[in-house]
């Protein structure tokens, strides 16, 4: 295990859920409890990038910019992705932005987050810039957060291509943002391509398909990000997750069967 790993708490991955039932936490979210998908992508960004400078800090001097590569799809986790490039940013990291598609092809949401990093002069190109595949290479760390558990089948177009190119760089410091672009978060099938993670950061519970035994070689080590799920959603759900986060935002999670 990574030392930084060791830093954190763990629990035991007692439950999990399908992607059906992840859609319905986001929907209660939103629509019951009034916890707005800004809120959200705004909790996930911050936890992603505390995560992301601890993972960068432990390996280079106090003095150095990490380089961090921020590969992001056009969807929520992409948007997480961004968010997390701000904080970074601000902290004093070398960030770079690789788009999957053009600010257009982007939800709202995230091509919101998108506008405030271009006002603050940070460097943004598309996956199919001839500088991305150096960028990736040479990345103290590279964050994935093209797909989340919005996928079907296999990933396509620029998205499938810039799964290839992180996978070909050589560069194994990969973060996931709640999991490796290209799995399966219900069946944990391995799509074709599929990013292989030195470690997932999974939000609010962790998703069956990240339990399951052949994918942990792709996830690396799982931990947990607390989104801020009221645990009353849970129960309104039918759901008695044991995943305590108490004043711990992040822990990683223990999985026997990985």
């Amino acid at each position: 295990m990574h030392n930084i790993f060791k830093k954190l708490p763990s629990i035991k991955a007692s439950t999990g859920v399908t992607t059906a039932q992840m859609r319905e936490v986001d929907r209660l979210m939103i629509e019951y409890y009034k916890i707005n998908l800004v809120q959200m992508m705004e909790n996930a960004g911050r936890h992603l990038a505390d995560l992301a400078w601890r993972l960068c800090t432990e390996k280079v001097a106090d003095n150095y910019s990490p380089q961090i590569v921020i590969a992001c799809g056009n969807g929520n986790n992409g948007g997480g992705g961004l968010v997390a490039a701000r904080y970074l940013f601000n902290w004093g990291g070398n960030v770079k932005i690789i788009l999957v598609d053009e600010i257009v092809q982007m939800k709202p949401v995230p091509s919101q987050r998108l506008v405030t990093l271009q006002k603050l002069g940070m460097e943004i190109i598309s996956a199919d810039d001839s500088s991305a595949n150096r960028l990736l290479a040479s990345a103290d760390l590279i964050i994935d957060a093209i797909i989340g558990y919005g996928l079907a089948g296999d990933p396509r177009g620029n998205a499938r291509n810039l799964i290839h190119a992180i996978n070909e760089s050589g560069n194994s410091n990969i973060l996931a943002l709640d999991t490796p672009s290209g799995l399966d978060t219900t069946s944990g099938i391995l799509h074709e391509p599929v990013v292989k993670a030195l470690a997932t950061l999974t939000l609010a519970l962790p998703k069956v398909g990240l339990l399951e035994t052949a994918v942990g070689t792709y996830t690396g080590q799982l931990l947990l990000a607390d989104i801020g799920v009221p645990r009353q959603l849970y129960k309104r759900m039918g759901l008695s997750p044991v995943l305590l986060f108490d004043n711990h935002p992040i822990v990683v999670l223990e999985n026997d069967l990985i």
